[in-house]
């Protein structure tokens, strides 16, 4: 952003999250100076900046939380929204390199740009670029992917970074023949998962919610809601140990495992591997 003048002798920017100064003095080199001068820490043209940065951070981590939603949903996203949206540096930061699928499922790619005219651009596992014309795009969660080794590999020599884990979250397959009548996996059970506390910390940093001795992450999938649903023992002065893990709907049904689909598999899988500590056999870790 430019400059404001704060006073007569200096003028006052927002650079790189942080309000820097400048000194208008006839000597003055024209480069931002080291520290804020004292001067200037209560002028009110600093502390507007301050609340503007302070509304931006809040802003971005909107962007990342609703683009997030979108990819563990596997929610199709109107390509005329990520137009609308994609001037926006916040947006732009979070939705640049996520892999899109349009029309054609075979053929994912990296999102590049977002036009006015409601097209969005691609750059493909060829290494093509290619103009998507579809009404709606998915950013599908990882498990869904075609191509999933070959897109992390291809990541990786255009040194691409996404902002919301897509590619490099870890996935679980749910195994080809699953028991009609069975309901929770046991895998985790016994494990060690620390104090209340700790597990607070990686519940929230996983994005999951805890509510008693219950931790549960939320999927929007095939059009209904299922929670995953890990049970702990424990009190307030001891570790914690896991249970079982289920899934069930939002009216509480419970649901057999035959039942569940591959994205609310994989997220109840991550979710109890994470606070676990561990991982289950046959579980692929992101890279």
């Amino acid at each position: 952003m430019g400059w404001l003048s704060a006073g007569e002798a200096y003028e006052v920017s927002l650079i790189a999250g942080k309000v820097v100064a400048r000194s208008t003095a006839r000597r003055g080199s024209g480069r931002p100076l080291k520290s804020l001068p004292k001067a200037l820490r209560d002028h009110p043209e600093v502390d507007r900046l301050r609340q503007l940065n302070e509304w931006l951070d809040r802003h971005a981590a909107t962007c990342r939380a609703q683009v997030g939603a979108w990819v563990v949903s596997s929610l199709p996203v109107p390509t005329a929204l990520l137009a609308r949206v994609w001037p926006d540096p916040a947006w732009q930061e979070v939705l640049r390199d996520l892999v899109v699928l349009g029309d054609d499922p075979d053929l994912p790619g990296f999102l590049r740009d977002a036009t006015p005219t409601g097209d969005i651009r691609i750059v493909d596992l060829e290494g093509e670029t290619r103009r998507l014309s579809a009404g709606t795009v998915t950013l599908p969660h990882p498990v869904l992917l075609p191509h999933l080794a070959d897109l992390r590999e291809f990541a990786l020599e255009l040194d691409v970074t996404q902002r919301v884990e897509q590619l490099h979250r870890a996935v679980w397959a749910k195994p080809a023949e699953v028991g009609p009548r069975k309901i929770e996996v046991s895998d985790f059970r016994q494990a060690q998962v620390g104090t209340r506390t700790a597990l607070l910390a990686r519940a929230t940093s996983l994005g999951c919610q805890v509510s008693g001795s219950v931790v549960t992450c939320r999927v929007h999938e095939a059009g209904r809601t299922v929670e995953a649903t890990a049970w702990l023992d424990g009190d307030y002065w001891s570790d914690w140990t896991m249970g079982n893990l289920s899934w069930r709907l939002r009216d509480g049904r419970q649901l057999p495992l035959a039942e569940v689909g591959p994205v609310a598999w994989s997220e109840g899988m991550r979710m109890a591997s994470a606070l676990s500590g561990g991982q289950t056999a046959g579980a692929e870790k992101g890279a």
